[in-house]
């Protein structure tokens, strides 16, 4: 099978939930350590989320640039949103963000990569799908509110983005992994192997 993660889950003698928030909560669980002593871990609970590697025949990526108040940065993203229905099939939130963020639809879907964001701190599994055969979506655009008000869209190529992240200037994760698979992809020939669209993916089960 070669290296792979593992599914794994250590006892939990008391667990509370001192904070819920609009759409995340906070845990705090008290676990059993492997020499027997008990610790208690803190994180964020979170429904899981979407984002989509959209490129176009000039081998440019969608990107949207957007006010991150707790980093209190505007960064560089791809499209990106929560599963907000609990058992949503990924792609099909994946295709409805693209729209609402930048009014574009795919031809062609595959599953880039999927990853856990910061699983010391929080629970939070993100599915990056890679997006191709772009082409504008006729119809209403989505009406944006708050933070999304102020986005910028723009498409910038996949080797300017590449240099940008290994020179340390864009820090948003999901542009990060996302750029750096879809290079690493192309470099060994893994495109061939991306998973379709509708992948099993264990950490957030979807219907189909």
């Amino acid at each position: 099978m070669g290296i792979q993660d593992s599914p794994d889950e250590w006892e939990v003698t008391a667990t509370a939930t001192p904070f819920v928030g609009k759409k995340t909560s906070v845990r705090t669980d008290d676990v059993v350590m492997p020499d027997g002593s008990v610790a208690r871990r803190d994180y964020q609970v979170h429904p899981g989320s979407v984002a989509v590697l959209a490129l176009d025949e000039e081998d440019r990526v969608l990107v949207i640039r957007q006010y991150r108040h707790p980093v209190r940065h505007r960064l560089w993203e791809i499209p990106a949103g929560l599963l907000d229905v609990p058992g949503e099939n990924p792609w099909h939130a994946a295709e409805r963000e693209l729209y609402e963020e930048a009014h574009v639809e795919a031809g062609d879907w595959r599953v880039l990569t999927d990853v856990y964001t910061t699983p010391g701190g929080c629970d939070e599994a993100v599915r990056i799908f890679l997006a191709r055969q772009l082409s504008a979506v006729e119809g209403e655009r989505f009406a944006a509110s708050e933070e999304e008000s102020d986005m910028v869209l723009d498409r910038v190529p996949l080797e300017e983005l590449t240099q940008a992240v290994l020179a340390g200037d864009l820090h948003n994760n999901c542009l990060v992994v996302g750029v750096l698979s879809l290079v690493a992809a192309r470099v060994t020939d893994g495109l061939k192997r991306l998973r379709p669209p509708d992948a099993p993916w264990p950490a957030r089960p979807f219907r189909a």
